[in-house]
């Protein structure tokens, strides 16, 4: 295994099992484009591995099975596989065949960009099925790995596949982006040196994507760095985002309204806001699209506390894409030093604040281990008032089994945050609103998350219960 691998410790672990495990395993890893999945599994398994193959992008059967052909002659340079009249039920055939004569104890095969090998009346679905089904799955040890960027095809043709493959995934592997924690250390590994305030700009900005952190230069600043990634002509992520969508969504462009319609609204949309927005129809198909964007880690599901199940809320929790839709899409290549230009602006505060409070949210855990509430269990979400005489709004709100709720506020700021006189009254006026309107009888605890603390004062030792700051989101 190469240790020098950032994180996925849980994913690392799991996948040793199995190669340990006296059986066999059927072990799905999807998730985002760019988030590392194929280093995964060539780190974990480098020196392991009996057969690796890696689909062909917009490629024909016949260009897939030549692929094939050639991925048996490196993994097995013995083995005798014609290539004439071949078809992806004889390619699995000799695929056992070459396996049954292996020396590994553990036979790892991992096909990678699973999706791209589908290629239209191939029939590869079925006759993967027949290898698992008929010869693998009988054995004690085989490791079948499959992994794709194409969110969709994983998802529906074999997580939630009702044919063949129905409850045949042994383990899924839903792999996430860092967090804060682990992009430091990344970072550090390629002696990048940015402190937490600077660290945290880029993940408002870029998330956790692996990728996308390799490309940042040592010598420039945060603030550079931005700028030349995402304003430049040729910077990686100026033109990201209609790759991004397109390589994990068949006929995308109905996902990439929804990103858009919840990128209007911070707090998110009910589903029959989110129609209206988007004018999709009210049907399975819709459902769909947002259980496949939800699987893939670009929107976030969540009840509103003191509502019904059924009142699902839908939030944009990708940085890049709110960070595209709100500054890269309508900037101009004829403009220099834009993000530079940007900081102090009313945008730049605006969208620093919601994208602050995502990353609380991605950092729940953290949040819960610093207030010493990582073992009760909890319930999380916003909260919205519904009279509009009495607005209100909970940026976190975290409810508790021992009878307690965290009444979250999350501020992003150079310095301390100063709570004053008029937003002292503001605090108590939510506080007031939230008690009257749920009727909850729960001690409420008002929870300050900030860049840099609270500065001391009689409004903040007056009102705020707990007061954490940003090193604790890196725990």
């Amino acid at each position: 295994m190469d240790f020098s691998i950032i994180g996925r410790k849980t994913e690392i672990e799991l996948l040793e099992r199995q190669f340990q495990a006296n059986q066999s395993s059927f072990i799905a890893v999807y998730g985002r484009r760019r988030v590392g999945k194929t280093f995964l599994i060539r780190s974990v398994f480098e020196d392991k591995m009996s057969f690796q193959l890696t689909g062909l992008s917009i490629a024909k059967t016949q260009k897939q099975l030549a692929n094939f052909h050639a991925a048996m002659q490196r993994s097995f340079p013995d083995a005798i596989i014609p290539t004439s009249s071949m078809d992806w039920f004889s390619a699995f055939q000799h695929l056992i065949s070459a396996l049954e004569k292996s020396n590994h104890s553990k036979k790892v095969i991992f096909l990678d960009e699973l999706p791209w090998m589908d290629t239209p009346k191939s029939d590869f679905i079925i006759a993967l099925e027949h290898f698992w089904n008929s010869w693998a799955s009988a054995r004690r040890d085989v490791m079948l790995i499959v992994c794709g960027s194409a969110a969709s095809w994983m998802i529906n043709n074999l997580i939630n596949n009702h044919g063949g493959l129905h409850n045949r995934v042994t383990h899924r592997i839903k792999l996430e982006a860092f967090r804060l924690s682990e992009c430091e250390a990344f970072l550090k590994s390629r002696t990048i040196n940015f402190d937490r305030y600077q660290l945290t700009q880029l993940y408002m900005v870029m998330g956790g994507i692996p990728y996308y952190l390799e490309q940042i230069n040592k010598s420039l600043s945060v603030t550079q760095n931005i700028d030349n990634l995402c304003f430049t002509p040729n910077g990686l992520l100026r033109n990201e985002f209609s790759n991004l969508y397109a390589s994990l969504f068949k006929k995308a462009d109905k996902h990439i309204e929804v990103v858009r319609a919840l990128a209007q609204k911070g707090k998110g949309l009910s589903r029959n806001e989110l129609l209206a927005a988007t004018q999709l129809a009210n049907a399975g198909s819709t459902t769909k699209i947002l259980q496949e964007l939800e699987e893939s880690g670009f929107i976030r599901i969540y009840h509103t506390f003191g509502k019904k199940k059924r009142d699902t809320i839908y939030q944009l929790c990708d940085f890049y894409s709110l960070f595209y839709l709100k500054f890269i899409e309508n900037s101009s290549d004829l403009d220099q030093n834009i993000w530079l230009n940007s900081l102090d602006s009313p945008a730049y505060r605006s969208w620093s604040g919601y994208a602050f409070e995502q990353v609380g949210m991605a950092h729940l855990d953290q949040i819960k281990k610093a207030l010493g509430i990582a073992g009760v269990q909890t319930h999380s979400s916003a909260w919205l008032s519904s009279d509009k005489n009495a607005k209100a709004q909970i940026d976190l709100l975290i409810d508790r089994r021992d009878h307690v709720i965290n009444l979250c506020e999350m501020k992003f700021s150079l310095h301390p945050f100063i709570i004053d006189k008029k937003y002292a009254q503001e605090l108590q006026q939510k506080i007031a609103v939230f008690k009257q309107q749920t009727q909850s009888n729960k001690a409420i605890f008002l929870t300050f998350i900030t860049t840099f603390g609270l500065q001391a004062n009689e409004y903040a030792n007056l009102l705020v219960q707990n007061s954490l700051k940003l090193e604790e989101l890196f725990d």
